[in-house]
């Protein structure tokens, strides 16, 4: 999964590490007091901050050990788990929602994934780095290189990403597994959410990555 930088902001004082864009739009569309389970939790720190401002049942699934350890020293239920391989032991409708933040494009059958998410959750929230960022796009053709970028900030050599995809890449997946696209948002390079609405090949060159709120 990509690994994504947390900027730092003074709170009372102090330094606080910031919300990442993506996690704030994430938290605004899941209810208070839902079942969450969020697959590829990392560090914990979307889980959180659900738990802290939406009160949820939350639950996580990581990869790694250190991942699994850090949400644990944060008071969270987390276990280790592989996207690709453990979701199928989940009961279907088990939880509210399903969230895949920054993973999708890490797994090796992000179609299997997506369908397993669809199963076990009544909604089912995805975020990802959109390779058809336009910035991408011109590394490719200046340079002839893959890009590098803050949300894509590994050499092709050394990425854990393996399924690199774009926003309309995403939306054509969405339509072969019948998934009904609720809300769809791009964010531009500061994190933020597009302030307008536009055709998909529009946000498919503005937007640095997107998040997608789904149902079956």
């Amino acid at each position: 999964m990509t690994a994504v930088s947390s900027a730092l902001i003074e709170e009372n004082g102090t330094l606080q590490k910031a919300v990442r864009g993506d996690h704030r739009l994430v938290c605004d569309l899941v209810t208070q007091g839902a079942r969450v389970l969020d697959v590829g939790c990392e560090d914990g720190a979307l889980l959180d901050l659900l738990t802290r401002e939406r009160g949820v049942d939350g639950r996580g699934m990581e990869i790694s050990q250190a991942g699994v350890n850090a949400c644990v020293a944060r008071g969270l239920s987390a276990v280790q788990g592989d996207a690709d391989r453990d979701l199928v032991d989940y009961p279907d409708n088990a939880f509210d929602f399903v969230i895949l933040s920054q993973t999708l494009q890490a797994t090796r059958e992000p179609k299997t994934v997506l369908k397993q998410l669809l199963r076990i959750g009544s909604n089912v929230i995805v975020s990802f780095p959109n390779f058809g960022y336009w910035k991408n796009r011109l590394q490719l053709l200046f340079y002839g290189r893959m890009p590098v970028t803050d949300y894509l900030p590994y050499s092709w050599y050394d990425t854990p990403n393996i399924h690199f995809c774009t926003i309309r890449d995403f939306v054509a997946l969405c339509e072969e597994v019948d998934a009904r696209v609720v809300k769809a948002m791009a964010l531009n390079d500061m994190g933020r959410k597009v302030g307008f609405n536009a055709p998909w090949w529009v946000w498919n060159l503005v937007g640095q990555q997107a998040v997608f709120l789904l149902k079956r």
